[in-house]
């Protein structure tokens, strides 16, 4: 795919997620071909599909897909996914949810058994997702920031503000590259996930504080991206939990793992 067709197909995901989520989107993406990129062309597929759902706020069953390839099984199936504190959850292709959901507008249900599958795929693609909800975050807040005055001036010339959006946008470029950087391995994958999970916590933190109470209101946006990102932290592991999980690798293995040999 060259990158004339990659802008093309990035604008067709874009404005498809803008218009649908759950079920409705997951029969849009399988018209647009999504089980032939995933077969063929993971390396491009998956970035770009779960960056765009979380810039947009949509939401399909693609990490299933995910999962299940890596795994070598099916497709079409429902794996078992774990989640932060011991639980395991599925995400429901019909879009249903049970009593006690994790997050309302996420078609996850606990379920008591059942093998877990291989976690490095679905980590991987977890971070993209967490990368594109925190550049959503991050779009709301520099919009507001801009468009807002107080004593006399624009939000954006305050210097407390501007340094929060900034450590922001490093956090998310960090995470970006971290996440072009990891390869197929257990350990990058964990890295990976981890870097991205902070990054999306660094935007949620910041962006909150930009926004101020409207960030809280039923009306703005940002409070539904701040729930996505602390929702998907916890799936397949959260940021605490594989800082420790990667300290431990370093405390029994004796040596720092690389995303890059230098």
């Amino acid at each position: 795919m060259d990158t004339e067709e990659r802008e093309l197909l990035e604008q067709t995901l874009r404005k498809t997620m803008s218009n649908a989520s759950g079920p409705a989107l997951d029969a849009s993406l399988a018209d647009l071909g999504w089980a032939e990129m995933l077969a063929e062309e993971p390396c491009t597929a998956i970035p770009l599909v779960f960056r765009l759902l979380g810039e947009t706020g949509a939401h399909a069953s693609v990490l299933n897909d995910v999962v299940l390839r890596e795994a070598g099984s099916p497709p079409g199936s429902t794996p078992v996914l774990l989640y932060t504190g011991g639980i395991r959850v599925q995400w429901a292709r019909d879009g249903s949810t049970d009593d006690r959901p994790l997050d309302p507008s996420l078609p996850l249900r606990r379920v008591t058994a059942g093998g877990v599958f291989p976690m490095a795929g679905g980590r991987r693609a977890l971070g993209w997702w967490l990368l594109g909800t925190g550049r959503a975050m991050l779009a709301l807040a520099r919009r507001h920031v801009l468009d807002r005055h107080q004593f006399g001036r624009p939000l954006a010339s305050f210097q407390a503000l501007r340094h929060r959006l900034a450590e922001t946008h490093v956090a998310l470029e960090g995470a970006e590259a971290v996440l072009s950087a990891a390869g197929d391995d257990d350990t990058s994958a964990l890295l990976a996930k981890a870097v991205a999970g902070r990054a999306a916590l660094t935007a949620a933190r910041h962006c909150q504080q930009a926004l101020g109470g409207i960030g809280f209101t039923a009306e703005h946006d940002l409070h539904r991206h701040v729930e996505r990102a602390l929702v998907l932290d916890g799936l397949l592991g959260s940021t605490r939990d594989l800082t420790r999980e990667a300290g431990a690798l370093l405390l029994r293995e004796g040596r720092t793992p690389r995303l890059v040999e230098l």
